[in-house]
């Protein structure tokens, strides 16, 4: 095994691990990984027909269907005629779903930051922020 290809295992299983502490740092919002989805994909691209989250998130217009019948119901979301094409219904995000959403953020950050700060000592924090310069590299590659 080369050097890079260590490297790329590791990188694998190091990131596989933080993403999987990161997603159980979201468990006590009450929303699934899914709905969370959904909610970010409405953040990051504006209201949308079901059809284009399903096609977004790679699942089937059903799911979807279920998935935003959810969101509605908890507040999350909210459907509305599409003006320009009264045969659509729009979906978007409400104030309740960008709290969910932020809140969200803010305890992964916070778990995040107080583990790095836990961890590391100040010159590992700097190495740790060197390291991910280069990971930025080889995320844009």
């Amino acid at each position: 095994m080369t050097r890079a290809e260590h490297a790329a295992e590791q990188l694998r299983l190091v990131v596989g691990a933080i993403v999987r502490r990161v997603r159980a740092e979201s468990t006590g919002q009450g929303l699934s990984w899914p709905q969370m989805s959904v909610l970010r994909r409405l953040e990051d691209g504006g209201e949308m027909t079901t059809a284009d989250l399903a096609r977004a998130n790679h699942v089937t217009p059903q799911s979807m269907g279920s998935l935003v019948a959810e969101l509605e119901a908890a507040g999350m979301v909210a459907r509305s005629d599409d003006r320009t094409d009264g045969r659509r219904r729009l979906v978007s995000m409400t104030r309740a779903g960008s709290r969910v959403l932020a809140d969200g953020r803010a305890a992964r950050q916070s778990w995040l930051a107080r583990a790095i700060d836990k961890e590391l000592d100040g010159d590992e924090q700097r190495s740790l922020l060197t390291a991910l310069e280069l990971l930025q590299r080889i995320a844009a590659a």
